[in-house]
């Protein structure tokens, strides 16, 4: 069997593709796999932005592997660091990651590209909460999609199960692009140079900062900000790249962000 996860380094980018024939579904141990790359991502200071993609044209990911359940995988087995597909409860990770919906993302697969800071959807790609079906609950969903579309859509997507395509996700605000399936890596690409381009330490500091902030009240996450409680933001205040940034506007050139 060929490894599951093929990656690929351009400079400060890592390309992460689930290549699982059939489907690209996810088993425990390609899980544990996916949690290791991404926490090797997060802990690397070169690396500044993931993609994450499925193999071929057809599935972005199905989600868990019923097969390999039948063969005793534990529904409620050790995914290893970061939870399911190793980034849905990964602790820390202050970089952005870009979603590539190639194709069908149900289950466990829309739940992974839930986990991404961005999500770009091929034309074709379709999208679906079957759990509910097969008599279980899609629990990271349940958590994360009533509070990226509206309420009243959420429960229905979560209580049927239907499908529904990248046209309407587009209109939910589920996905931020819809791209015909030959532009969608390109198009990941562009987008991930472009923010490979910018200051990682504030984008390390938005992601803390809205993680933090979810469940908060205003001022108590502002409070939490300008008190420096947090240690993305801690960092941020005292780096150099503060200085460049301020230095580079008032000379009129582009600032050289070093990470520090």
């Amino acid at each position: 069997m060929t490894h599951p996860i093929k990656t690929q380094r351009d400079g400060p980018i890592l390309f992460v593709t689930l290549d699982r024939p059939k489907a690209n579904a996810i088993d425990l141990a390609t899980s544990r796999i996916m949690g290791r790359t991404f926490a090797a991502f997060r802990d690397d200071p070169d690396l500044r932005v993931a993609i994450i993609t499925g193999a071929g044209d057809k599935f972005f990911c199905p989600g868990w592997d019923l097969k390999a359940a039948a063969d005793g995988d534990a529904v409620d087995g050790d995914y290893g660091v970061g939870g399911f597909g190793g980034l849905q409860e990964l602790r820390d990770l202050n970089k952005p990651v870009i979603a590539a919906v190639n194709g069908i993302a149900c289950g466990g697969g829309l739940e992974l590209a839930l986990s991404a800071d961005i999500i770009l959807a091929a034309d074709h790609a379709t999208f679906a909460l079957p759990e509910i079906r097969s008599g279980t609950v899609a629990d990271a969903a349940s958590v994360k999609l009533p509070k990226r579309i509206p309420y009243h859509i959420a429960m229905e997507l979560l209580l049927t199960g239907r499908w529904f395509d990248a046209t309407e996700a587009h209109r939910w605000g589920l996905v931020n692009e819809i791209l015909a399936k030959e532009s969608l890596i390109d198009r990941a690409w562009t987008l991930a140079r472009t923010i490979a381009s910018g200051p990682p330490l504030v984008y390390a500091a938005i992601k803390e900062i809205v993680r933090d902030a979810e469940d908060a009240k205003f001022q108590d996450a502002m409070n939490r900000i300008t008190k420096r409680q947090l240690a993305s933001v801690d960092r941020l205040y005292s780096s150099e790249d503060q200085l460049e940034g301020a230095k580079a506007f008032t000379e009129k050139r582009d600032p050289v962000w070093k990470g520090r």
